[in-house]
């Protein structure tokens, strides 16, 4: 696995007072990169200049760091007839080559120079990836191609740049790759056996164990 790119981004506002389609009202988001030519900082909070609008479903300790599979985007500048699509663009801080939802796993240690990044969970898209592409489907769009992306928490920080090699240290669930994390959280209610087993993956968030452990009470009572 190698980082083929990395970008940051701070928040911006978009749209119109008042617009007709919900698509073109005002919203407020980081999710616009612009790549980092030379090394940066990777700390607790994140990348060295990179922002969150919304610091309750973005950023922080779990959230620090946004990772995409590089492979996605030619068929996405395809799918979106978007041929100068570049990295960064599903906001992602990190490109990377070498990974993908089904290959990489929820409590994933990678060693990156001097930094250690530890998977922590999938992305769930939101809205504003739809505002951003102005297209009501690219929620649906994204779940549909298992192209939503990761994150990581920061073990140890460290400098990071383009081109720098990501080291598997350990993987300690190899059962729970975020695709298939994503897909058990998102049926939680359904899958009551697989919710039950994935809220016992100390890896994750306890904000999503208590959800799925809500899920399980629930189907159960």
């Amino acid at each position: 696995m190698k980082i083929l790119s990395i970008q940051v981004g701070q928040p911006r506002s978009y749209g119109v007072e008042g617009a007709e389609d919900p698509l073109e009202r005002p919203w407020t988001s980081a999710i616009a990169k612009e790549p980092v030519p030379e090394r940066v900082w990777v700390g607790a909070e994140g990348v060295a200049g990179d922002g969150h609008a919304d610091r309750k479903h973005h950023g922080g300790k779990y959230m620090a760091v946004l990772g995409y599979a590089a492979s996605h985007y030619p068929r996405w500048r395809r799918e979106l007839q978007a041929p100068e699509l570049a990295f960064g663009a599903f906001g992602e801080n990190l490109a990377i080559e070498g990974a993908w939802e089904h290959t990489v796993c929820v409590g994933d240690v990678y060693r990156v120079g001097e930094a250690v990044l530890v998977v922590t969970k999938p992305r769930q898209p939101c809205q504003n990836l739809a505002r951003h592409f102005r297209r009501p489907d690219m929620v649906e769009l994204v779940l549909r191609h298992q192209a939503f992306g990761w994150y990581y928490r920061v073990a140890e920080e460290g400098w990071l740049e383009p081109g720098m090699t990501m080291t598997v240290l350990d993987r300690p669930y190899p059962q729970w790759t975020v695709k298939e994390v994503e897909r058990v959280m998102r049926e939680r209610r359904h899958e009551v056996a697989a919710s039950e087993r994935l809220a016992r993956c100390q890896a994750l968030p306890d904000d999503w164990r208590e959800r799925l452990v809500a899920a399980v009470d629930g189907a159960t009572a």
